[in-house]
């Protein structure tokens, strides 16, 4: 047996308000769509993976989901554009990695990332 996918789910009154966030600014797609619930995604070889934290990293709150992308600084503009809450700037962080956390619009904590 071998874990093939993880998926996020997140409890969201008005599943539709995940439109600008996740498909418009990030550039997913919309998998499915059944009304109560709708997943968005990118077909692309990902690995599977969970984390347990007792902090973010630098002092900051673990965020609710962690998005890899190919260019963070494009998408840090793009959610400062779309008028999305930053959380945490856009940092150059010594494990690493470049990114920032964002507010999605159910209020969760979104870090963005890329690999320096």
């Amino acid at each position: 047996m071998r874990v093939t996918r993880i998926v996020a789910n997140f409890q969201a009154s008005d599943p539709s308000l995940a439109r600008k966030f996740y498909e418009e600014v990030l550039g997913l797609s919309l998998l499915m769509d059944h009304g109560w619930i709708m997943t968005y995604g990118a077909q692309a070889e990902m690995g599977v993976q969970v984390s347990f934290a007792q902090e973010g990293g630098s002092g900051t709150p673990v965020p609710d989901l962690s998005i890899e992308v190919d260019d963070v600084d494009a998408a840090f503009e793009r959610m400062c554009g779309a008028g999305f809450p930053i959380e945490y700037g856009l940092t150059d962080e010594p494990w690493g990695v470049r990114r920032f956390f964002v507010r999605d619009p159910f209020g969760k904590l979104i870090n963005i990332l890329s690999h320096t």
